[in-house]
């Protein structure tokens, strides 16, 4: 039927009528040339007015794939040092933060040291790994070194040679040097650079970086997995360019897990089955070769230190606490001449030495302590080794001390000063939930206890609690700086208290948990927290009042009590001992303040929920598994609950 029978003449507009008579005779839905596109089949930009240019490029590997690969260079730049991050996370973002025609905005943000890049005149690189965003290839988690978990023959290690190679062969603006920088993942990236570095490789600076998964970094805590992570997980391996995100249906993280059961159930409720490295987590929950062999302290142990390396470490890092400072114990060793390896420490979160670091949550430093950090300590050690610079006049560690809020050049880790030893001192829990430096004596109370609800977890903040994130409404970052009153008035946490201190109490390194404790249950978590607890009121600060803040905190899974690589079900009822080190602090308990140590043995949703009855794989429990147990911390002579504080004399 035609148009025009069924509109009838009636209904014809002149402008219809129009149309209908230039319309071809094969009628208004034939396909003619049509009109041409508006676009350029390329748009060059106008960018003469810029004070830097940009090249996209895509370098190749030695297996024939292509990394697309963004490339700064400061305008009428000439003998200019290269400085390089890899990353999972997009190098077109890390290089458009904003549309100007000035370096500095463009790089403000993620993962930029912008002021030393554009103040030293640096040419700025950002490459996507293979299999992410722009690049070629396949990605895998945290790709290990070629070799048993690796059967193919490339890695990291290698795509950062041949990245390094081409550079200084077809940027004739550069002096030939090129720095190595990144955090987090990025700060992971480093690491593998220095498995073989190339000869123009001159400098190597790993920010929080992710080492050791199962033991202290993103995934595990000895043993007790990081739930809160499903989402990055998803989001990371699900496309190419991250561009599904994770879901919810409540505003509040804790309802989300809760109801969802066990971290298994949830990830399947998303569809997570069909990601490779999901599947790799819940097919190894116990620290077995698989994680082992790719933890880069242990890679990196075995293999000479070639390149000068800047650690950097944040003491209130909620992702990587665990990273820097295992690379720097195994490492250390190797710099036979002092001039290789370096670390710096500061009151940071995560990422937070590239921020402004005058504050965290509620503590006020009174001073920026990231731009004196980008200043006095990551500035001369690039200009040394990227520019030919005089010689940097930096200690071998570099420590921000929290409580007096000192920077202190120190002459290794873990001291306090020059001359300076950390001696292990038990402080212990006592009956009266009280701590003392004197051991228990016979006679009182044997032990305190309490009941671990799983259908009633402990949060590990403040509820509603928010999922990971960094923009400005999210408070991920600071979390390890809130008040632990809200975990300190539940009855299924102890909090241990001394007395007031007369004198100060400065504290370097890790402190050590020491627990006494039987479950009625055959399996159990349990969280340990050393505390500074302000006095009654602060004057110059009325909130901080009373407050309790966690100067270190870990978790450790009970199954692992004999091994890590080997769980074992817990006997009921039989108090046994559970040592595992806590997250290093450089903190002074002021003249006033208390310590505390707080005891629980559910820490959600950060970590998932141990049901407290022993299952081959807790990630699939089964709702029946999830059983209350009373747990007992133990506090009698030869059965002494304490934690082994590293104090600095």
């Amino acid at each position: 039927m035609s148009i025009t029978r069924s509109l009838g003449s009636s209904a014809l507009t002149p402008a219809l009528t129009l149309a209908l008579t230039l319309a071809p005779a094969a009628g208004l839905m034939a396909q003619g040339t049509g009109l041409p596109s508006e676009m350029p089949a390329e748009f060059k930009e106008a960018s003469g007015s810029w004070d830097h240019t940009r090249r996209e490029v895509m370098i190749p590997m030695r297996d024939g794939v292509k990394l697309k690969t963004i490339i700064l260079i400061p305008k009428g730049a000439k003998d200019a040092p290269i400085l390089l991050t890899r990353t999972p996370y997009s190098a077109a973002v890390q290089t458009s933060h904003a549309a100007s025609a000035h370096l500095g905005p463009v790089l403000q943000g993620y993962d930029n040291v912008t002021d030393l890049i554009v103040e030293g005149g640096y040419i700025r690189v950002i490459q996507d790994i293979r299999g992410k965003y722009g690049s070629e290839g396949d990605y895998v988690m945290n790709r290990p070194l070629r070799g048993p978990l690796n059967p193919t023959a490339v890695d990291h290690s290698t795509d950062t040679w041949d990245t390094v190679d081409w550079l200084v062969k077809h940027l004739p603006e550069s002096n030939g040097r090129v720095g190595i920088l990144g955090i987090s993942y990025d700060g992971f990236l480093p690491l593998m650079a220095l498995v073989d570095p190339h000869p123009a490789l001159k400098a190597v600076v790993p920010m929080n970086p992710m080492v050791d998964g199962w033991q202290g970094d993103d995934w595990f805590h000895h043993g007790a997995f990081r739930a809160q992570n499903l989402s990055y997980i998803y989001e990371q391996q699900a496309t190419r360019g991250n561009d599904l995100k994770w879901w919810t249906d409540v505003f509040d993280d804790y309802d989300l897990f809760l109801r969802a059961g066990s971290t298994g159930a949830l990830a399947a409720s998303r569809g997570m089955e069909q990601l490779g490295f999901w599947r790799k987590i819940t097919e190894h929950p116990a620290y077995d070769a698989f994680w082992q062999q790719q933890a880069m302290d242990k890679v990196l142990a075995s293999r000479p230190l070639r390149v000068p390396t800047l650690l950097v470490h944040s003491l209130y890092d909620a992702e990587d606490i665990y990273g820097a400072l295992a690379v720097w114990k195994a490492m250390k060793p190797k710099d036979t001449t002092g001039d290789r390896l370096f670390l710096a420490m500061g009151p940071w979160s995560h990422g937070g030495e590239i921020g402004e670091g005058s504050s965290l949550g509620p503590l006020k430093f009174g001073q920026d302590t990231a731009l004196q950090f980008r200043r006095e300590v990551l500035k001369p050690f690039l200009d040394e080794h990227l520019k030919g610079a005089a010689k940097a006049d930096l200690p071998p560690v570099s420590a921000f001390e929290t409580g007096t809020n000192t920077w202190r050049k120190l002459p290794a880790w873990p001291v306090a000063g020059e001359g300076s030893a950390v001696r292990g001192t038990p402080f212990y829990l006592e009956a009266g939930l009280k701590v003392s430096r004197s051991a228990p004596k016979a006679g009182g109370a044997s032990y305190e206890a309490y009941v671990s609800d799983p259908a009633k977890p402990v949060p590990f903040r403040a509820r509603p609690i928010q999922p990971v994130g960094y923009d400005a409404a999210h408070t991920w970052p600071q979390w390890l700086t809130d008040d632990q009153r809200e975990a300190s008035g539940r009855p299924d946490v102890l909090a241990f208290v001394s007395e007031p201190l007369k004198e100060p109490l400065r504290i370097a390194g890790e402190p050590v948990a020491n627990l006494v404790a039987s479950t009625t249950g055959t399996d159990a978590d349990w969280v340990v927290k050393v505390i500074d607890v302000y006095p009654d009121e602060v004057a110059a600060q009325p909130p901080m009042g009373g407050y309790q803040l966690m100067v270190s905190a870990d978790i450790f899974r009970g199954r692992y009590r004999e091994g890590w690589d080997s769980p074992k079900a817990l006997k009921p009822d039989e108090p046994l001992t559970y040592r595992f080190a806590l997250p290093a602090a450089n903190h002074v308990f002021l003249p006033g303040h208390r310590v505390m140590v707080q005891v629980q043995s559910t820490w959600f949703p950060l970590y998932e929920r141990n049901p407290q009855t022993f299952v081959p794989n807790i990630f699939f429990a089964r709702p029946e598994d999830y059983r209350p147990a009373t747990q007992r911390i133990w506090h009698m002579p030869g059965k002494a609950s304490f934690v082994e504080l590293p104090v600095a004399k």
